[in-house]
């Protein structure tokens, strides 16, 4: 919407002019700070304008150079008839100048500083005031010279000062709108500005750059006699934020001018701004090179989807759009064009976009073909037989515009752009994963292409798992320190844990043990009654523990580990059941003389076969590179087996101290199964300085994982995408230590 109302002038702090409180002298400069490397020089006298070199507190003249420009006084004397003002370069040393040389030592004329700088608004007053009608001419010499370089706040607002005081004030910014590329736009009048390239400043609380500004004008019936209606657009390195924009020095039509910001200005959002543009562009003139980069951001994203609106037979839809921590977006959908008239796809959100058509892989989806059979304006006028209409991108935009809209934005082959807005869902990168490769044929032959570039990507760019806790309940009083506590992690898969409770009591050292049970917050709300009757029941000192964010045991074990503040703590999943009694004060005993570490015992299916027995590290075996070796074995393979270091225990079930999760940074949140998410934490754990132990006397029973509810093909390829993340990040770093042990002292 245009501004149509007559701005009425506005008089700020600094915009009126100023009477002279100090007067100049013969013989007698004024300085006035004009930042921290100028100072503005004030006096009375014939001094040679230009670049004229000075000498300051005796220092050899010729050793600098001021940049000077004079005048005939309003009101000469019969002592001085001109007056000057100069620019002088200053550093760290000349806090206390006294005197000054202009010229050369035989010919120059010296100064005396006055003992107290004045201030911008003084040092306006006097130029204006002893130059008269010459003053307008003299500030915008000065105004060229400090809008050369580096140009900062102080600068600008001594610019601003100078400007207003010599009537430079022309027009008003009305409308500020911004975009979602950073760009800002500007709305106003004046009777100064000209079409074209623009040497402009913004005056505020953004960073001062000093660049050209593309400006159109428009005809306004509205503004004051000879003013007229401008438009422009400031690039993204130059703009603002729009609040903190107060007024606007440019190069008009007859030097140098500030429009100051109207107290009534209205500030357009990004979803505002190109429909403002649009209004104005038909009555707009200006240079083509303008008028073009008005008209790209007219047609910027406002929101609303227009790829429908195209006349090529150019479709586009998504079916997920899930965002993860960190701006981690995986997006599935379609684009329909048969005919090639897309040349690019981007991602967009606020200022930050990403190209995602030379990253995304495509799939077939005659589906999409077909849904557009019967529409003959949309029909591929080549009749490809090409369907790989689908795709699935991983893309990654910076989390701090997580407010802003998300959109594709398509740009066609003859320039034109088109949007399709899309509304992220949140969840864990873990669930974004499955939904997607669950919604996949198995036996789509691009699969492994989806998997290796799209999803492996995708998760390993995740962050660590985050459990919170949301309550906790102690069923008898709970003593942590009397001895290490257990903290048993229920999943969503174990649903009975009454039998291993039971095991509990019934084994005289873990009867007295302190023991913590940990649960997802919604099975927390279902079982936390029952399991505190039967913790009652059978007299255990128990603590129940409801947590947030979690998605398998290793998360709960964690946040059970973050609702004690002992020193040392026994982790048990409640998939695993002991073999028998004794085994709790056999690890607690081993944990007092290797104390720091981790032990674990090892764990066997109930065919007596050994479902772990430690990790090693198979520098051989680059596919996979930490092994179980005793995997699959029969029990007896380890039964002569003593206390052995290993590369990484088991988190499953252990004794370790309470904090070491914490200083390893937690589980890695970017696994779908179980396996490789704890042997990663186990590989950090033991380069954080924590050594690993197996203690083959004690083992406990236990099965893998059941996947029933998923099925055989979803199990292997959660299995397979777990083992080329494991890969990704640890072959590299365990190659590298190789190589470091192997290179000569």
């Amino acid at each position: 919407m245009l501004v149509t109302e007559q701005s009425s002038p506005v008089i700020g702090p600094a915009a009126g002019k100023q009477r002279a409180s100090r007067a100049m002298r013969s013989g007698r400069v004024l300085g006035c700070r004009v930042d921290e490397t100028t100072l503005l020089i004030i006096g009375l006298g014939r001094v040679m304008a230009g670049e004229v070199v000075v000498g300051v507190d005796g220092d050899q003249a010729g050793t600098r150079r001021a940049f000077v420009s004079q005048w005939r006084l309003a009101a000469p004397s019969p002592r001085a008839k001109h007056g000057f003002a100069a620019l002088l370069p200053t550093g760290a040393t000349d806090r206390g100048m006294t005197t000054i040389r202009f010229g050369e030592d035989e010919t120059g004329a010296g100064y005396i500083f006055a003992p107290r700088l004045a201030s911008a608004e003084e040092a306006a007053a006097l130029v204006t005031e002893s130059a008269g009608s010459q003053s307008a001419a003299v500030i915008d010499r000065l105004v060229d010279v400090l809008m050369v370089g580096n140009v900062n706040r102080r600068r600008l607002l001594t610019i601003t000062t100078l400007l207003q005081a010599a009537d430079a004030s022309d027009g008003f910014v009305e409308l500020i709108g911004e975009s979602h590329d950073r760009t800002t736009f500007l709305q106003g009048w004046s009777r100064s500005m000209v079409p074209g390239p623009c040497r402009v400043s913004l005056v505020g609380n953004a960073r001062p750059v000093v660049e050209e500004c593309g400006i159109a004008v428009f005809p306004r019936p509205d503004a004051p006699d000879s003013a007229s209606g401008f438009v422009g657009l400031l690039e993204a390195n130059q703009a603002g934020r729009a609040l903190d924009i107060e007024g606007l020095v440019y190069r008009g039509r007859a030097g140098w001018r500030y429009a100051a910001v109207h107290p009534r200005r209205r500030i357009a959002g990004p979803l505002e701004t190109p429909e403002h543009i649009r209004s104005l562009l038909l009555r707009s003139h200006g240079a083509p090179d303008v008028l073009m980069s008005l008209r790209a951001a007219a047609n910027s994203f406002d929101g609303k989807e227009t790829v429908s609106s195209l006349p090529y037979p150019v479709r586009m839809g998504t079916d997920h759009t899930f965002e993860a921590d960190g701006g981690n977006l995986l997006v599935s959908g379609w684009l329909y064009d048969p005919d090639d008239h897309v040349a690019a796809v981007r991602l967009r959100r606020g200022g930050a976009g990403t190209r995602v058509d030379e990253r995304w892989t495509r799939l077939d989806r005659p589906d999409v073909a077909d849904s557009f059979n019967d529409q003959q304006h949309l029909v591929s006028s080549l009749r490809s037989e090409q369907h790989a209409h689908g795709f699935i991108c991983h893309a990654r935009l910076p989390s701090e515009d997580s407010g802003a809209p998300l959109y594709f934005e398509l740009t066609l082959r003859d320039s034109r752009r088109a949007f399709l807005p899309v509304k992220p869902t949140r969840v864990s990168a873990r669930l974004a994963a499955l939904r997607h490769i669950g919604s996949i044929d198995p036996a789509d032959c691009a699969l492994p292409a989806i998997i290796d570039t799209q999803i492996v990507p995708f998760l390993s760019e995740t962050g660590r798992s985050a459990p919170v806790i949301d309550a906790i309940l102690d069923t008898e009083p709970f003593d942590q320190e009397s001895s290490p506590p257990i903290v048993i992690g229920t999943g969503e898969t174990e649903e009975h844990i009454s039998p291993l409770l039971a095991l509990l009591a019934l084994d005289p050292e873990t009867r007295r043990a302190p023991i913590v049970i940990v649960m997802p917050a919604e099975r927390y709300r279902r079982q936390a009654a029952r399991l505190g009757e039967l913790a009652r029941f059978y007299r255990l000192s128990v603590r129940l523990v409801s947590a947030k964010g979690t998605a398998d045991c290793y998360d709960v074990l964690k946040a059970g580990t973050q609702a004690l503040s002992c020193e040392t703590v026994v982790s048990l999943s409640a998939s695993l059941i002991p073999q028998g009694p004794g085994w709790y004060g056999k690890l607690v005993a081993t944990s007092a003389t290797l104390k720091g570490s981790i032990i674990s015992p090892v764990q066997a299916y109930e065919d007596h076969s050994i479902r772990w027995a430690g990790n090693w590290i198979d520098e051989d075996n680059r596919d996979q590179p930490v092994v179980g070796r005793y995997t699959g074995y029969p029990l007896k393979a380890v039964a002569d087996m003593t206390l052995t270091r290993i590369a990484a225990a088991s988190l499953e079930c252990c004794v370790m101290p309470r904090d070491a999760l914490l200083r390893a940074g937690g589980f890695s949140g970017g696994y779908l199964g179980t396996q490789e998410k704890g042997l990663d934490l186990g590989l950090r754990l033991s380069r954080s300085g924590i050594d690993s132990y197996l203690l083959p006397s004690v083992q406990m029973w236990g099965c893998d994982d059941a996947c029933d509810r998923d099925g055989p093909a979803m199990a292997a390829l959660v299995e397979e995408i777990d083992r080329k993340i494991f890969k990704s990040q640890w072959t590299p770093v365990l190659a590298t230590e190789q190589h470091s042990e192997e290179r000569p002292a």
